[in-house]
């Protein structure tokens, strides 16, 4: 049984003394010796700012209807070929992915980031993975989807699984339970992965799969799938913000880390995994469909690659170019009105954070 002065951290860390009060110096992101149990007072009020706004987003994928898009996808002219393939894709992708994300939160960034109120957005960031899960089963269920197909995809399509196996090399310390921070190889190793799963996984990958769900939204085709992918892209940009902070604030911390070398090998894999998006994009769509084809997605995946590097400080990997779904933006922004269900009020949020005059 745990006492006050224990920790559940792997790291060698001591919490501070019984009877001695924590100072808000004495947090960390990583290898704090500080108590992780005691939120107050809060060092990185960014942290708890993001906590709260998703909990002011919070959503559940049965509250949208999926009736028109059941028809839709049901009626044999309803879609074309090209279309149902990148929708298949999509959901492949994703339902594998969200997993994955979600074993990492909890399993490794949470056991060595040894910052209280960056661990209460992180049990935060882990149910909102549980609830993208559940929007691929809900999705995969009300169209009457081959499960087995969909959700093995990760394992049979080689765009897909190509992007898994460059993942799983950064999931390594999920089965080492002897991986502990503390020294500058293995810290590096650990910002390595966060980057690895906040910037390109999270900040990189997903994109193209928004893109070609609402795109198809845009044009009054599959809206209930597009209404929930538009929710799972509000959560991502703050999981993704989240990320960049956290990365930041280590580097910022442990300045040592952050070597030429380092930098170098960030940059190659930012490259590398932008290389593999590309090629996911030339699968989901090898014809394109309406405003939308690998080629344009490849061309916005430079974009976003080029402004991950700029938010972690890093020169641009790509030669600049410009958005070609400027749409893109207004559909990540959580303060844009938008009337989603017709018995919710502008701008869902939940009730406790409503104000009432």
């Amino acid at each position: 049984m745990l006492s006050w002065t224990d920790t559940a951290d792997s790291v060698e860390t001591t919490a501070a003394p019984i009877g001695g009060r924590v100072r808000v110096d004495d947090k960390a992101m990583i290898n704090c010796r500080a108590d992780v149990n005691q939120l107050l007072p809060l060092k990185y009020r960014w942290a708890w700012e993001k906590y709260l706004a998703g909990c002011n987003n919070h959503w559940m994928p049965t509250e949208i209807s999926m009736q028109a898009d059941i028809a839709l996808w049901k009626s044999p002219n309803g879609l074309t070929e090209d279309e149902r393939r990148a929708i298949k894709r999509n959901l492949g992708f994703f339902a594998a992915s969200e997993s994955l994300v979600a074993n990492n939160i909890v399993l490794a960034i949470y056991r060595h980031l040894t910052n209280p109120e960056c661990r209460q957005y992180l049990l935060r960031q882990a149910f909102e993975e549980a609830v993208h899960t559940h929007t691929f089963q809900y999705i995969v269920e009300s169209l009457g989807l081959d499960e087995g197909e969909l959700f093995n995809m990760y394992r049979e399509v080689p765009s897909i699984t190509g992007k898994a196996a460059w993942a799983i090399q950064y999931t390594q310390h999920l089965s080492d339970p002897l991986f502990e921070t503390g020294t500058t190889t293995s810290d590096q190793a650990f910002l390595r992965d966060l980057i690895a799963f906040y910037v390109v996984f999270e900040g990189m990958w997903f994109y193209t799969g928004f893109a070609q769900i609402l795109s198809l939204g845009r044009r009054n085709k599959m809206v209930g799938i597009a209404e929930q992918y538009q929710y799972i892209l509000r959560d991502e940009s703050i999981h993704l913000n989240f990320g960049i902070d956290v990365i930041n604030q280590i580097k910022n911390e442990n300045p040592h880390l952050w070597t030429a070398a380092f930098q170098a090998e960030v940059s190659g894999m930012i490259r590398s995994a932008a290389e593999l998006e590309a090629a996911y994009g030339r699968d989901t769509m090898p014809n394109g469909f309406l405003g939308l084809s690998a080629g344009l997605c490849e061309e916005y995946m430079h974009f976003i690659a080029n402004r991950r590097c700029g938010q972690i400080g890093l020169t641009a990997v790509f030669a600049p170019t410009e958005n070609p779904f400027p749409w893109m933006s207004e559909a990540m922004d959580l303060k844009k009105e938008k009337n989603f269900f017709e018995t919710r009020v502008i701008e869902y949020q939940n009730g406790g954070s409503l104000g009432w005059d």
